[in-house]
C-alpha cells in the first residue's frame, strides 16, 4: 500500500483565543487554497486557548479533514507554538500564517508563483502597517534597523511571520534546538534564495492583538540575546571606559593635593561617584544574568511545547 503524496502547500496557523474570527478565517482562506491545487493542508496549533478554539478547530477538522489540527497542553506562547506547526508541516512548500487576516490570503498565489520560478524563500512585505499606532511602527522600525546593526544577519524591516518556506528551508529549521526562540531571526539566519512580494497589512479583523507590550518587550529581548553577544563586549568597553576616568580622575587628584596641598573632598562628588558606580555595575551584571539565565534554560532540555492532543497528524 502506497502512502499518500505529501501537500503541495502547507499552511502554518498559530491560534489563541480565535473563536470569533475562525469562520472568517476559512472563508477567506480555502477558496485561495482550492484555486491554487487539491493538494494542501492546514495545520492548526491551538496554544492553551481559554475560548472554543479548539471545539470549533475540532468541528472543521470533521468538515474538512485537510484542516488538521493541534493542541497544546497550555499556552506555550506564539513562536513555541509556531515550532510545533512546522514541525508537522511536510508540505512542499509552507506558509506562516496569522488567523487575524492582517496577512491577506490573497497574496498566497503570488508567492506560489516566485517559489515555483526557483525561490526558496518568498517574503510578503509590509508596504503600509495600517491600523497600527506611531508607537508600534516607531518601535519596530528601531528595533530592526538595531538588530541590523548589532548581530551578523539581516533581518527584513516591516516582514513578519508570513512568508512561503520550501521544504528544504524547513528541514533545517527542524535542525535548530535552541529552547529560547525568535522565529523571525531563525528564518533569516538559515538563509537560501530569497525574494519578496508586497503588500498593505490591514487592520485585524475581529478581536484584540494577542501580543502585549510586555510580550513584546521580552521577543525583542530574546531577539538581541540569542543573535549577538554585543551586550556583553559593551560591559567590556563600559568597564574600560569608566576605569580610565577613575584613574585619570586619581592621577589628578594626586597632582593637585601634591601642588595645592590637602583639602576637604565633597559630600556630593563622592556620593555621585559611588551611585555611578553601582549603578554601571547593577547594569553590567543584568545584562550578564540575561545570557546567564537563557544558558540556564538551554542547560534544562525541557521540551518546547508539549502535544496535548491531534487530528490529521500522521
Amino acid at each position: 500500500m502506497t502512502s499518500a503524496p505529501p501537500p503541495l502547500l502547507s499552511i502554518v496557523i498559530p491560534m489563541y483565543n480565535e473563536e470569533a474570527g475562525m469562520q472568517l478565517l476559512f472563508d477567506k482562506l480555502l477558496p485561495v487554497l482550492a484555486s491554487l491545487t487539491q493538494h494542501w493542508d492546514i495545520i492548526c496549533i491551538n496554544d492553551g486557548s481559554k475560548d472554543n478554539t479548539l471545539a470549533q478547530l475540532k468541528a472543521w477538522h470533521e468538515r474538512e479533514p485537510r484542516i488538521k489540527m493541534i493542541s497544546l497542553s497550555r499556552n506555550f506562547g506564539k513562536e513555541a507554538a509556531l515550532t510545533a506547526g512546522l514541525n508537522y508541516a511536510y508540505g512542499q512548500a509552507v506558509i506562516p500564517f496569522d488567523a487575524d487576516l492582517q496577512d491577506p490570503p490573497e497574496l498566497i498565489p503570488q508567492m506560489v508563483e516566485q517559489w515555483r520560478q526557483g525561490f526558496k524563500v518568498v517574503l510578503a512585505t509590509r508596504k503600509h502597517r495600517l491600523g497600527e499606532g506611531m508607537f508600534k511602527r516607531g518601535t519596530a522600525w528601531a528595533f530592526y534597523r538595531l538588530m541590523t546593526k548589532v548581530t551578523a544577519i539581516n533581518i527584513p524591516s516591516n516582514t513578519g511571520d508570513f512568508r512561503l518556506m520550501d521544504q528544504q528551508v524547513i528541514e533545517v529549521l527542524r535542525l535548530l534546538p535552541e529552547r529560547t526562540r525568535f522565529m523571525k531571526g531563525l528564518f533569516a539566519w538559515v538563509g537560501f534564495s530569497t525574494t519578496q512580494v508586497y503588500f498593505d497589512r490591514a487592520p485585524r479583523a475581529v478581536g484584540e492583538p494577542k501580543q502585549s507590550i510586555s510580550k513584546l518587550w521580552r521577543l525583542a529581548k530574546d531577539g538581541i540575546f540569542s543573535f549577538t553577544t554585543l551586550p556583553l563586549r559593551f560591559t567590556t568597553y563600559l568597564g574600560v571606559l569608566i576605569s580610565t576616568l577613575a584613574f585619570s580622575y586619581a592621577g589628578w587628584l594626586l597632582w593637585r593635593t601634591v601642588v595645592h596641598g590637602v583639602d576637604t573632598p565633597g559630600y556630593a562628588s563622592l556620593m555621585a561617584a559611588v551611585l555611578c558606580m553601582g549603578g554601571v555595575q547593577l547594569i553590567c551584571l543584568g545584562i550578564i544574568g540575561e545570557y546567564l539565565g537563557r544558558i540556564y534554560r538551554e542547560s534544562k532540555k525541557r521540551p518546547l511545547y508539549i502535544v496535548e492532543e491531534a487530528a490529521g497528524i500522521a
